[in-house]
């Protein structure tokens, strides 16, 4: 599918799909012109995770401040704007319902065209505001819900070639974490032990059947509990920072490795990394050495593109936006929406 050229095009995106009420405007698909994210970590600490009631609840009051304060800082008013996107699903189907009713609202008030958007397209997407596209590519999504691989041939167009069997990669560090006793969200602290310790420990690399490109961590995540139990059983003392490192690099060669073989069997141009765990360190330098060794282009997101943010959603309804893609006022959450059929 091809894109027309946009002349000062403004799309506001917004995004409530977990634990960040986010609004951002996007001109021409490309330029951040405001992007607002509203945090709730502090709020779902004390719980080790996300309470879907009580991430709901924030959204319902922090909506409205941020859609003020996006316009805000990006100097426009609705009536500068040419469409609204919003993430439809996947997500917590409470929190989700609180964004796409107000993405309704305001595309009846001020008549403006409404646009559903994917989440995962959108973390793909937050890409586009580092570099060009260049098709065919592939994408390697790390999140807290979602490891894929997806296939793109050209915009619009999502082939899942791979996608987890049970946990997540960020499910597993957070699982992890808490077996370490780290706080909530236990990523960047296992990325920031793993870099003090040695990956001294022997642990599984769950490479599944030979011709398969789908991920399976859960076997690891129970690796990493077991062996920190009968440690304590033995009275033997396990460093933390070796035990962090040794997990990540189990997680982080099945990722590199995978992606670099589907890379090959698929003939892409291009790399791209997305989602949540796209922040993790320790994976950005490992990819980005393996996809230069292969000669092929990498792009990785800055960190603040990396976690959940309104301006991935705002490329993403740019992009549909100019394919002619409209959602009516039907428009609902769609918790297990699929990213295969994003545009239709």
């Amino acid at each position: 599918m091809k894109i027309n050229e946009a002349k000062d095009e403004l799309i506001l995106g917004i995004e409530t799909s977990c634990d960040e009420t986010a609004v951002a405007i996007i001109k021409n698909g490309k330029e951040i012109v405001a992007n607002i994210v509203s945090s709730q970590i502090e709020s779902h600490q004390r719980f080790g995770g996300v309470v879907p009631e009580i991430a709901s609840r924030h959204h319902v009051e922090q909506m409205t401040v941020v859609l003020e304060e996006a316009l805000e800082q990006g100097g426009v008013t609705m009536a500068d704007i040419d469409a609204i996107a919003v993430t439809e699903g996947p997500g917590l189907v409470g929190a989700l319902l609180i964004g796409v009713n107000a993405a309704k609202a305001l595309a009846f008030a001020h008549q403006k065209p409404l646009v559903g958007v994917h989440h995962i397209a959108g973390h793909i997407y937050a890409n586009q505001l580092v570099a060009d596209l260049d098709f065919p590519l592939l994408a390697l999504v790390v999140s807290g819900g979602h490891t894929e691989l997806v296939y793109m041939k050209e915009h619009g167009s999502f082939e899942v070639i791979g996608e987890t069997r049970d946990d997540a990669v960020g499910e597993a560090y957070d699982k992890v974490a808490r077996t370490l006793q780290l706080p909530y969200p236990g990523g960047p602290h296992i990325d920031r032990m793993a870099a003090e310790g040695t990956p001294s420990i022997k642990l599984p690399r769950a490479w599944l059947e030979e011709d398969s490109y789908d991920f399976s961590f859960s076997g690891l995540k129970s690796a990493v509990i077991n062996t920190l139990h009968n440690a304590k059983q033995k009275g033997e003392e396990i460093v933390p920072e070796d035990l962090a490192a040794s997990f990540q690099e189990s997680v982080i060669e099945v990722l590199v490795g995978k992606t670099i073989r589907a890379m090959k069997e698929y003939g892409v141009n291009q790399v791209l990394l997305a989602g949540g765990v796209a922040a993790n360190r320790g994976l950005r330098a490992a990819l980005q050495e393996a996809v230069d060794r292969e000669g092929k282009n990498l792009v990785i997101p800055p960190l603040s593109l990396c976690t959940d943010n309104a301006a991935m959603i705002a490329t993403v309804g740019s992009v549909m936006y100019q394919l002619g893609k409209r959602s009516g006022m039907d428009l609902n959450a769609n918790p297990g929406l699929d990213i295969e059929k994003p545009f239709n």
